[in-house]
């Protein structure tokens, strides 16, 4: 009853984000699954985390519906036809949306955006599907209260696609985020100077590696939440962390921790998805009784299951016995291959054991680099970077991702800061960008400094609206005190600005 009263008093708290609390508390104390006393123990330590999902999963936590599908034949259970304008297409999407869950309970992917809309703007003069698109984003801001959903534009240029940064620039939105699927043989020069602008500027929309999805997905993937990569018609089950810092801790040296220590812990947590996950499939209503899986938007063989991980960097350096972090992982060679190593580790454990349920991905979970959780401070860095205000200049610093994005096909990201003379060469931020992607690197996103719509870790807030925190006023976006909490106790909004060398 404690953390009842804590959530029903807390007047930072809108009425909607404090029922998603108690829902969360209820899930959380919940024990249908059953823990064995050494994952219990992990996650008491902090190990091992669940990022919340609680014991007793109703559904997946991400959901990746075939909105074209939906645009083409309409959905019997919400009682919708195919749309004929923009309009319609439009207001049927927004239906769509409520009843897409996810682990927030909102949706975390609103389809690729500008393909799923350019025939019905193409029927229209741009002032009237300006106004009709102003007001669709306007509506997702102010009912899907959370800053992982999250919609794609490109490869290709589209009326639809510079619309969406138009609006997206002048309205300063800092939902839904958005990501470019850049490709520099589809994506032409403009478009992506374009969406660079826009970025700068908005925070949005970062720039995803679209040859190495494909490679890995195939056609139909999107990017979803904050920066993960999953199948379309699909999604992910579940996402489970590693906490790499607190399990550097249970070990004498490097070579006991990567021997001993590790595997024991991957083991202890893939036994702890593939019970989630056989919860899911096997006894949970979603796949026999949703509408989405039933009329075919979602296919449950289109699913997987991600294998995270966190705080790479501080546990490498405790391994290396590094007290400065700028003297550690990300500035030294030795710290890196440690890291290298690790992650290999990883690697070769997930893909030595079959995972069930997951056949879309050869029947094996795949890696995540996850983004962290304000509650994680300073001692556990997202994914597989260095730690903030540690950051050598960006070349070395994308030379850095270069080393680690490939071994995360269901995410990985970097976040680079700018000062404001970067708007005047935009061109060369793109040239940055295709060098980076071209290079290794996964997803690359960025923001300028004076920004009110800023990247936290993979999310996006205003600093407005944190400020609105500060002052014990409500937040109408549900992951404003998750940005608070990343700002005050990781130093997250603290990155080093990148200066412009023209």
């Amino acid at each position: 009853m404690e953390e009842v009263l804590k959530i029903v008093q807390d007047e930072t708290l809108t009425y909607h984000q404090q029922l998603l609390a108690l829902a969360r508390l209820a899930e959380n104390f919940d024990h249908t699954i059953k823990l064995s006393d050494e994952l219990v123990k992990a996650k008491e330590e902090g190990i091992i985390c669940d990022l919340g999902e609680g014991n007793l999963p109703y559904r997946p936590r991400y959901i990746i519906p075939d909105y074209q599908k939906f645009i083409n034949e309409g959905s019997s259970f919400l009682q919708l036809e195919p749309p004929h304008d923009l309009w319609e297409a439009c207001n049927n999407l927004l239906i769509m949306y409520r009843h897409v869950p996810s682990i927030t309970s909102f949706p975390v992917f609103l389809g690729e955006l500008d393909n799923l809309l350019e025939p019905f703007t193409l029927k229209l003069s741009k002032e009237e599907a300006k106004k009709c698109l102003r007001l669709f984003l306007l509506n997702i801001d102010r009912t899907l209260t959370d800053s992982f959903v999250h919609a794609d534009i490109g490869p290709k240029d589209t009326v639809t696609g510079r619309l969406i940064l138009e609006l997206t620039e002048e309205m300063q939105l800092a939902i839904p985020n958005l990501t470019l699927k850049y490709d520099p043989e589809l994506t032409s020069d403009d478009f992506a100077q374009r969406c660079a602008i826009c970025m700068m500027k908005t925070a949005k929309p970062s720039f995803a590696n679209h040859r190495m999805f494909v490679s890995e997905w195939g056609e139909d993937y999107a990017i979803a939440s904050c920066y993960n990569g999953l199948r379309i018609a699909g999604g992910g089950y579940t996402l489970a962390r590693l906490r790499l810092y607190e399990m550097s801790l249970k070990a004498n040296s490097a070579d006991e921790f990567l021997n001993k220590t590790l595997p024991y812990y991957c083991d202890l947590m893939w036994n702890m998805m593939n019970d989630r996950i056989c919860f899911i499939v096997e006894k949970s209503s979603f796949f026999k009784a949703n509408f989405l899986a039933t009329e075919g938007f979602v296919k449950q063989e289109n699913f997987t299951g991600m294998f995270g991980m966190v705080g790479l960097a501080e546990c490498v350096n405790h391994l290396l016995g590094i007290d400065d972090p700028k003297k550690g992982f990300g500035n030294n060679e030795e710290a890196d291959q440690l890291g290298i190593k690790i992650v290999q580790k990883i690697e070769e454990f997930v893909n030595s054991k079959e995972a069930k349920y997951c056949e879309s991905t050869n029947n094996r979970y795949r890696l995540h680099a996850q983004v962290g959780l304000d509650s994680d401070g300073r001692e556990n860095s997202p994914g597989c970077r260095i730690p903030i205000g540690c950051e050598p200049e960006m070349y070395k610093q994308i030379a850095h991702s270069t080393l680690f994005h490939k071994y995360f096909p269901t995410g990985i990201g970097d976040i680079f800061k700018y000062e404001e003379t970067w708007l005047k060469t935009p061109m060369a931020l793109v040239d940055i960008i295709k060098g980076a992607l071209e290079a290794g690197m996964r997803y690359y996103s960025g923001y300028l400094a004076n920004n009110d719509v800023v990247r936290v870790t993979g999310y996006l807030v205003k600093k407005s609206e944190l400020e609105k925190l500060d002052k014990k006023k409500q937040s109408l976006n549900n992951v404003s005190v998750f940005g608070k909490g990343a700002r005050d106790f990781s130093n997250a909004l603290d990155r080093r600005v990148h200066e412009s060398t023209r």
